[in-house]
């Protein structure tokens, strides 16, 4: 079974920056596109950023310029760096994995989230 556990959110005033890390680990074969997603308050959950393994990236458009996704495949490490933060950005940040697990001798792809970190940005 993957897990993910997420850390570095936290309280900042707008313009501030966070980093938050998250780490799989289990029985992972390997990770594909891992990525961070965020939940404000009274609306949907939505992408913020993804990156395949191969270093390619996707991001919202809120966030392009500001914000940079990196990885670490050897340590199965996802970040994501979040620079001139703005109130809007406030919302739980989930860890995302597209995982090709081995269990047995068996191969299974799964999805993982991790629990969720709190990133509030103050005005």
């Amino acid at each position: 079974q993957v897990q993910l556990v997420e850390s570095g959110g936290g309280l900042v005033q707008a313009g501030g920056s966070l980093r938050l890390s998250c780490a799989a680990s289990g029985s992972i074969f390997s990770a594909n596109v891992m990525g961070w997603y965020r939940q404000a308050p009274g609306k949907q959950r939505e992408l913020v950023a993804r990156i395949t393994s191969g270093g390619s990236t996707d991001y919202a458009d809120s966030v392009k310029g500001r914000f940079t996704i990196s990885r670490d495949n050897a340590k199965n490490t996802v970040s994501l760096q979040m620079n001139s933060l703005k109130p809007e950005d406030t919302a739980v940040y989930s860890c995302n994995a597209h995982i090709l697990e081995t269990v047995s001798g068996r191969y299974y792809y799964t999805e993982s989230w991790g629990q969720g970190t709190q990133v509030t940005v103050s005005s």
